[in-house]
């Protein structure tokens, strides 16, 4: 599909676990095109209790390991955020939504192609602010 998540529908309220909540950001992740060399981790943060919803926190932490330097100098975080409703249906889809570490940005999946440039562009800043101390 076009943004490449489409086609396989978030789990619904009354199905959702953490453990599947952070599968299927990996089934997510999986859809985008970002090169083999790009290795990450992802674990579940917290749960946030709200009026309207509850939140499940989570992030995919990202980095290129070579063999010369196996810890990366840099890493970039994508944190995602899975929004089960209290006024929706159980049987409604959660919601999930994700923003890049140096943004405030919001996105959604379905509405947005994930780019390899902005874990790049994170990394590269990283270093030379690194560089500058």
């Amino acid at each position: 599909t076009e943004h490449g998540f489409e086609n396989s529908p978030w789990t619904t309220a009354k199905n959702f676990t953490v453990e599947g909540g952070r599968q299927q950001i990996e089934e997510l992740i999986s859809t985008w095109d970002i090169h083999e060399s790009w290795l990450h981790h992802s674990e579940f943060i917290e749960e946030e209790e709200l009026k309207d919803s509850k939140r499940y926190h989570y992030r995919a932490c990202w980095g290129i390991p070579t063999c010369r330097k196996p810890i990366p100098r840099a890493t970039a975080s994508v944190y995602f955020v899975t929004v089960i409703s209290k006024f929706k249906p159980d049987t409604a889809p959660v919601e999930v939504f994700y923003r890049l570490e140096s943004s405030r940005l919001i996105r959604r999946p379905e509405q947005c192609q994930f780019r390899e440039k902005w874990l790049q562009d994170i990394i590269e800043n990283k270093i030379v602010c690194a560089e500058r101390l």
